[in-house]
């Protein structure tokens, strides 16, 4: 692991944003996974600024909550085209991300993982951190999936998301998300984290143990992590 401190959130987006902006540039056609969330808003402003040229790059999302309209402004598809892919010149069929609104989430999420392999796999997958250390909705468990599934969100989790929802009966209970083999399987992982709220995630990050208790303590098994973080979210470790 590759770890990067940075006084704030403003400086953690910009270095993060020079990490993806590098991988495009060293390679026009990577394909990206990309999260949503509001830690990767300010690397994704920091990237439309650069104006790069995104018209051969494929990009996956890492996860969305389900059930959820599309239109829902708080669904990840919503998210992902409002904060970025509106802005820049991707191509419409380069991106692929998961449909809330399926009757069959287990289907989406099989073929979800097989447009991946026909994509070539992932180049760079941009991960955030819970706070009770899921990467993507990979929970906490005794027992992780290696593809891409469909994953009941703990307690925690939920009432977490429910701060953004209208109503605690409109938050979703349920994810799609890429498996844990999904994202080790990307050549490079970037990983960002803010906020004194993911200081204690980010200290078992760092603990030396790895535990499908804490799944983002499997990255210390994976051969290319970046880790950049604000001094808050450092605060423990």
């Amino acid at each position: 692991m590759i770890k990067f401190v940075c006084n704030d959130y403003n400086e953690m987006s910009r270095l993060a944003a020079e990490i993806v902006a590098g991988q495009i540039t060293a390679k026009r056609d990577s394909v990206l996974g990309l999260p949503a969330g509001s830690t990767p808003v300010g690397m994704y402003m920091e990237l439309v600024k650069k104006k790069l040229d995104y018209k051969n790059i494929i990009a996956f999302n890492l996860g969305e909550y389900y059930p959820i309209s599309k239109r829902n402004n708080l669904s990840y598809y919503n998210l992902l085209h409002e904060i970025f892919f509106n802005k820049i010149n991707i191509r419409r069929e380069n991106i692929r991300l998961f449909d809330g609104e399926t009757s069959d989430p287990d289907e989406e999420c099989r073929k979800f993982e097989e447009d991946i392999n026909r994509a070539g796999g992932l180049d760079l997958i941009v991960l955030g951190i819970g706070s009770n250390c899921h990467i993507g909705f990979n929970e906490p468990s005794d027992k992780l999936v290696l593809g891409t599934h469909v994953n009941d969100l703990t307690p925690r989790t939920i009432k977490e998301s429910s701060k953004f929802f209208a109503t605690p009966e409109e938050t979703p209970r349920r994810s799609m998300t890429m498996g844990m083999g999904t994202i080790f399987a990307a050549k490079k992982i970037l990983l960002l984290a803010n906020g004194s709220n993911k200081a204690d995630a980010v200290a078992q990050m760092f603990s030396g143990r790895i535990s499908t208790r804490c799944p983002a303590t499997l990255l210390n098994l994976h051969h290319d992590v970046t880790i950049i973080l604000d001094s808050a979210a450092a605060a423990k470790i």
